[in-house]
């Protein structure tokens, strides 16, 4: 996932009600009414159960059933990886497992053993999920989304120097995109309060203030005496295995092998890769470095004893199973070792 999708998915996060970013062919929106059935097709097998007041973007219809992007959140150790080509997970708790608005968050739906899903991203201990799929009209709430912009892109028409006042997002909500007819960066609340900064035709630029936790920890350049990204070790980690949770840090590593996570693998889930390396060399002590899915390909290349430069983020400072410190790769720069 590269910086963009990574921050645009953090802003969704934060201004969401309800989840999924409106895609630009469906501007609607469905609210569950009643508990209903999730199917794979029209009429067909059921694979989940949605929960009343969830909110799911709407992307197609049939006759009377509707096409929804339903996403969430839910916990790493009920998924396994699916082995099919387009959804690479797969619910495996024999009772089913929460979908969840955000890790431990407002239960969304109860997805049914075997569900297929596809990943969009992950925190420690859970893994954000998506899958389209059919729910009966009849039992949702349909409502339009008003479609705001705040900026304008390269190549559009001037825009209207008029502005000032403020709006009010519909029902609905309100999408925020990059330019008019732009990529989806946001969704505010229903009703939330806009101010217009300018206007272009039927398009509106718009300022949104608020707040979003962001400790001191975790931010660059405030981390007042807290060690640096290079500074921090994993000795540093395991003493604290929590406090140092979503740091950034940036080793020098000796790659040994490319694993799968077995299911005792707690801090894991079932399958996932990563790497076994030594912290500094030979003598240092290991380090495990999660790899995306899609990122495979890019390690399985790397030849034993060659080493890393790996930049990540804790994801623990101790795995459960042998107390070694988990890091989650963001980039790597290879550089081999002689002999």
């Amino acid at each position: 996932m590269n910086p963009r999708q990574r921050l645009r998915r953090t802003v969704q996060g934060a201004l969401l009600l309800g989840i999924g970013a409106t895609p630009l062919g469906g501007q609607s929106i469905a609210r569950v009414r009643a508990e209903e059935n999730l199917r794979r097709e029209p009429n067909g097998e059921v694979i989940a159960r949605l929960l009343p007041g969830a909110n799911f973007d709407v992307v197609d219809r049939r006759d009377r059933w509707l096409e929804i992007d339903v996403e969430g959140w839910v916990w790493a150790r009920s998924l396994q990886v699916s082995g099919d080509p387009d959804l690479s997970l797969v619910v495996s708790e024999p009772q089913g497992e929460n979908l969840r608005v955000a890790p431990s968050g407002a239960i969304l739906a109860r997805l049914s053993r075997g569900m297929l899903l596809d990943e969009v991203d992950r925190s420690p201990g859970w893994i954000r999920v998506r899958r389209r799929a059919w729910v009966w009209s009849a039992s949702v709430t349909e409502t339009s989304v008003a479609v705001v912009a705040p900026a304008q892109s390269a190549g559009s028409p001037p825009r209207d120097a008029g502005g000032g006042g403020f709006t009010t997002a519909g029902e609905g909500g309100a999408s925020i995109l990059v330019a008019p007819g732009g990529d989806t960066l946001a969704r505010t609340v229903p009703s939330a309060e806009l101010a217009v900064v300018a206007r272009q035709g039927n398009w509106a630029r718009v300022r949104l203030e608020g707040w979003t936790w962001l400790p001191s920890t975790g931010a660059a350049g405030s981390q007042g005496d807290a060690p640096s990204a290079e500074a921090l070790t994993p000795a540093a980690l395991t003493a604290d295995p929590t406090g140092f949770r979503g740091r950034m840090i940036s080793w020098r590593l000796q790659f040994i092998s490319l694993e799968r996570a077995e299911k005792v693998r707690t801090d894991f889930y079932e399958g996932e890769p990563f790497l076994l390396t030594r912290f500094g060399g030979p003598d240092g002590p290991f380090v495990y470095v999660a790899v995306p899915p899609d990122r495979v390909s890019e390690v399985g290349g790397l030849v034993p004893l060659e080493r890393l430069t790996v930049t990540g983020r804790v994801r623990t400072g101790a795995s459960s199973l042998t107390g070694t410190p988990i890091i989650d790769l963001l980039t790597m720069e290879r550089a081999r070792a002689p002999g």
